[in-house]
């Protein structure tokens, strides 16, 4: 890279989802010390490294923007969120056309237990537009994942319900930097009702 050289990584936060395992309570606002946890997210990414931040929005999309602090933020509204995670993976990436960014830094809200560093291990992986890095667990892939511009068409391509990126990473496993990031994270999820015992 020359310097002078942007290398802007965007952060993408996935807080569309519905939590239709929660009783239909939007993950995007599920408490989390105090504040949404889309809040909390949101500040994993900025303390992470990553800007612009865009926040892909579906269920209860007003409400969130009501109680959620979003400032600086752009709001991305998928109003396809019931169909599954895929459909708000290619309206991030669609939003970040155009913006300068050479690569997208993946954050999904419902995973609390990834903060900021491990966010800045996986940004720090990013060498070019071509990149693909992913954060790993005791070997295996997780989130973050990093795409590099020069990927966004082809993960857009194939993000349906709720596979996400996950047929594009897998074919092209070669290609992809994994961050060890067991040591200053955990990718538990919040999907049920016994889950919500991570939330603080």
């Amino acid at each position: 890279m020359t310097t002078g050289e942007t290398d802007e990584v965007a952060g993408l936060l996935l807080a569309a989802g519905g939590g239709r395992r929660l009783g239909g309570r939007p993950k995007a606002l599920l408490p989390h010390r105090g504040r949404p946890l889309v809040d909390h997210a949101v500040r994993m990414l900025r303390e992470g490294g990553c800007g612009p931040l865009h926040v892909v929005l579906g269920a209860a999309a007003d409400d969130v923007r009501a109680q959620a602090g979003l400032e600086g933020c752009v709001i991305v509204e998928n109003p396809g969120w019931r169909s599954g995670m895929g459909s708000s993976l290619r309206a991030g990436l669609d939003s970040l056309a155009g913006t300068g960014a050479r690569a997208a830094l993946v954050l999904l809200v419902d995973q609390p237990g990834i903060g900021a560093a491990a966010v800045a291990r996986v940004r720090a992986a990013y060498r070019s537009p071509a990149t693909l890095a992913a954060a790993a667990y005791d070997g295996d892939r997780g989130h973050p994942v990093l795409f590099g511009r020069d990927h966004w068409a082809g993960i857009a391509a194939g993000a349906d319900g709720d596979r996400g990126a996950r047929a594009y990473l897998k074919e092209h496993a070669a290609a992809v930097g994994l961050v060890e990031c067991g040591d200053v994270a955990e990718a538990y999820d919040i999907d049920t009702e016994e889950d919500l015992r991570h939330l603080e």
